[in-house]
């Protein structure tokens, strides 16, 4: 007689396989994400959930950081997801600084390789989206160009925040990460340069956004919306 375990792996042999297959999946491939804070307002909004291409930048191992394949390296204006280094907690942040590059900034601006990257006035649409204590701070958009990569980033004025810094040299292997709300983000100005072998993926779309000071209701204008 077959004991209740095996019975129970007998009569579940598909939906296990489903459900362990769906794990080196999200392990390896392609996964998504919770974002509880702001640190990359105005582009990715408390509430969104953002899908994460894993294979991004190589395929790895499930469950481990061994690689199978090397990948394409992270660039400039990439939305990259990484542990951070002071606690693991799974961080999402903008690429800014890559291996060989010169990174400062002064007063909010930033330098790379001793060139002042391009910057506008601008607006966001997800402005409505941000939680209303963040919309009742002083607060404006400038739109941010990297590479050619067009992206707004918020400034607070009124914070307490790093607004000059450097310049630093991105050591080989390394990267300088900064969020879009460069006065809210604990970032590579605070826990330093991320490894290369610590990027797990990166970031491309929102799948959904619900907004939690509206008894979770969905914000249909975010669902699938590609990550700038």
């Amino acid at each position: 007689m077959k004991s209740r375990a095996a019975r129970f792996l007998a009569e579940n042999k598909s939906l296990l396989l489903f459900f362990g297959l769906m794990l080196v999946f999200r392990s390896a491939v392609a996964d998504w994400m919770y974002v509880p804070t702001g640190s990359m307002n105005p582009t990715i909004v408390e509430g969104d959930r953002i899908l994460v291409d894993k294979a991004a930048y190589g395929l790895r191992v499930p469950f481990t950081e061994v690689r199978l394949t090397q990948g394409s390296d992270p660039q400039r204006g990439d939305i990259a997801i990484f542990p951070s280094p002071n606690d693991g907690t799974t961080l999402v942040k903008r690429v800014i600084g890559v291996p060989g590059d010169t990174i400062a900034m002064r007063d909010e601006q930033l330098y790379v390789n001793g060139k002042l990257i391009d910057y506008a006035p601008t607006t966001d649409r997800a402005d409505a989206e941000l939680p209303s204590a963040t919309r009742n701070e002083h607060r404006y958009y400038l739109s941010e160009n990297l590479d050619g990569k067009l992206h707004p980033v918020m400034v607070l004025p009124n914070r307490n925040a790093m607004r000059s810094f450097g310049p630093v040299s991105v050591p080989a292997g390394q990267y300088f990460m900064l969020g879009d709300n460069r006065d809210n983000s604990g970032d590579s100005r605070y826990f330093g340069f991320v490894p290369r072998a610590s990027i797990v993926g990166r970031a491309g779309r929102v799948a959904y956004s619900l907004d939690a000071e509206r008894s979770y209701l969905p914000r249909p204008d975010r669902f699938f919306s590609p990550l700038r």
